[in-house]
């Protein structure tokens, strides 16, 4: 039985994994993620909000001793933000950034199934019509008949916006007066 499932694994399309995409639900819709760019998922809970944050950053998450920002993408794409539930989750993504990866959570509320879409079967993406920005869409996977919005994650979770994000928050943190009196000498004689 082992050497079936390994002969099958050795004759497998070694780009097979870059037509498999996650599916998740969020505000009614059905939303793709490739799946190359998928770390991870894990369940919603134990997120630290962080002050001075547009709505659509709900704080952050302590991932293996790791700080990863966790984005609302309800929020991110209408401005309402996603409702909890059982089935609500956090994907971890694997955004490059130069020479190295960031992780970015992205709350989504259930995660469906990985499907396999054939590169014939993902159309463009459209230029009107969408609920959501159209360089948000990477394009539109036909399964099943029905079109499904394939996400371009660099987009959404851009790098550029969220550093952008980090730089307001270290500008809005006030230094305590302890570290202001050990920093700048008084000017009073002893």
């Amino acid at each position: 039985m082992a050497q079936v499932a390994e002969q099958n694994y050795t004759e497998a399309d070694p780009n097979a994994d870059q037509n498999q995409f996650l599916t998740f639900t969020l505000g009614g819709e059905v939303y793709a993620i490739e799946i190359l760019s998928i770390r991870e998922i894990i369940d919603y809970g134990n997120l630290t909000t962080v002050p001075m944050m547009p709505a659509f950053i709900r704080g952050v998450i302590n991932l293996r001793g790791s700080v990863v920002p966790v984005v609302d993408l309800a929020a991110r794409f209408d401005g309402e933000p996603a409702g909890i539930t059982k089935r609500t989750g956090i994907i971890i993504i694997e955004i490059p950034d130069g020479e190295t990866t960031l992780n970015i959570g992205a709350i989504v509320d259930g995660v469906n199934e990985v499907l396999e879409i054939p590169p014939g079967d993902i159309e463009p993406a459209p230029s009107f019509g969408a609920r959501i920005r159209t360089d948000f869409i990477k394009g539109m996977g036909k399964v099943d008949g029905k079109f499904l919005v394939l996400l371009d994650v660099a987009n959404v979770l851009s790098i550029d916006e969220l550093s952008l994000l980090d730089e307001v928050q270290h500008q809005a943190q006030p230094e305590t007066p302890t570290e202001t009196a050990l920093s700048e000498p008084s000017g009073e004689g002893i």
